[in-house]
């Protein structure tokens, strides 16, 4: 494996899942507004600690390389959910734009379901070289 393989895989985890980890964090200080909008949309705000929970561990979790096909496999299917929830006024060209991002995101889940976290990761720290 060469040097860019390496290195690629800890960088698209990173590059992956840190929107991921930031909103998490970023709805605990705007906790009210984002429940305000759950709640407009259709989904129950009490909802709204395990949305943190998901994306904010589940964020950092894909970052690490720990148990990352099946965290990987949770939040593409979070991914998918939220297009659908969220984004699915394809009558508005920015909603469009943001379904299909939430789809590219969850095939790139897909991709970490099956081929695993890769080098650098907390899922292969029992391995001599990365893999």
């Amino acid at each position: 494996m060469n040097t860019l393989q390496i290195f690629a895989a800890p960088t698209g985890r990173f590059f992956l899942a840190i929107m991921f980890f930031m909103s998490g964090l970023t709805k605990i200080s705007q906790y009210a507004g984002t429940q305000g909008y759950m709640e407009a949309m259709g989904v129950p705000g009490f909802l709204l600690p395990l949305v943190i929970l998901t994306e904010a561990f589940g964020g950092l979790a894909i970052i690490l390389g720990w148990k990352t096909k099946y965290v990987a496999l949770a939040l593409a299917g979070f991914t998918v959910l939220s297009a659908i929830l969220f984004h699915a006024d394809f009558s508005n060209q920015a909603e469009m734009t943001n379904f299909m991002k939430n789809i590219a995101i969850a095939g790139g889940f897909l991709t970490l379901f099956v081929h695993g976290a890769g080098a650098y990761s907390l899922d292969n720290r029992a391995n001599k070289k990365p893999v």
